[in-house]
């Protein structure tokens, strides 16, 4: 079995300022879990329902696995809680080849955590741009500082208060071009303020990434 295709072990976490119990419900419940998991399309509840109920077993106290043996966990107490998504196992070849589940985890508990501790009101309607350009390229365009969290994803709040995490398959300072992920996350806004964000964002994309795609939901769930 090549490395490529032999499952890569990863550990990622985020320290959390809220309640063991507040985290554990957002990572169960869906309608919470639609509050921050992944990005607005129109097959996003069935996916939150095949990964988060159908396909999880509870294994522990505040801890969900799945059949490859990989776990997500909460541990805390009442006012502070960390979140790990685990897959256990030994490093096969290079420990830093890119991972699209290891790097999901660590691009989506940055949504959690801005949901648990900013506690936005209102619907969460997202913006999702993908297509080929530079890290930097796409951290120029989230219009200010951002924080890195490990080598391939970054994220700022921008602005007008909407979390902007930036995801790429290779190092966000490398000079080549590659396949790169934004995602916009916005909560309480109206149809006219939302689609003002979606044009503003399209219109900095298209220009700038290979083959630009944007997705958002026909129908944000309520």
């Amino acid at each position: 079995m090549t490395d490529e295709l032999t499952p890569k072990p990863y550990a990622v976490e985020i320290a959390v300022n809220a309640g063991r119990d507040r985290v554990w419900e957002a990572v169960t419940q869906p309608a919470l879990l639609r509050r921050w998991f992944g990005w607005d399309y129109d097959g996003l509840d069935a996916e939150i329902r095949h990964i988060f109920v159908e396909e999880a077993t509870l294994r522990a106290p505040e801890r969900m696995g799945w059949a490859d043996g990989s776990y997500l966990e909460v541990t805390g107490d009442d006012d502070h809680a960390v979140v790990r998504a685990v897959r256990e196992g030994r490093h096969a070849g290079d420990p830093d080849r890119y991972d699209a589940i290891e790097e999901g985890w660590r691009s989506f508990l940055i949504q959690l955590r801005h949901l648990l501790q900013e506690k936005p009101q209102g619907v969460r309607r997202t913006v999702y741009l993908t297509g080929t350009a530079t890290g930097r390229q796409a951290l120029a365009l989230a219009g200010g500082p951002t924080t890195r969290a490990g080598r391939r994803v970054a994220w700022l709040v921008d602005g007008d208060g909407h979390l902007v995490v930036i995801a790429g398959r290779q190092d966000l300072g490398c000079a080549e071009a590659g396949h790169m992920e934004i995602v916009i996350s916005t909560y309480g806004l109206d149809g006219a303020a939302f689609d003002v964000v979606l044009k503003r964002w399209s219109e900095r994309w298209t220009p700038l990434a290979g083959e630009a795609r944007i997705t958002t939901a026909g129908d944000p769930a309520p």
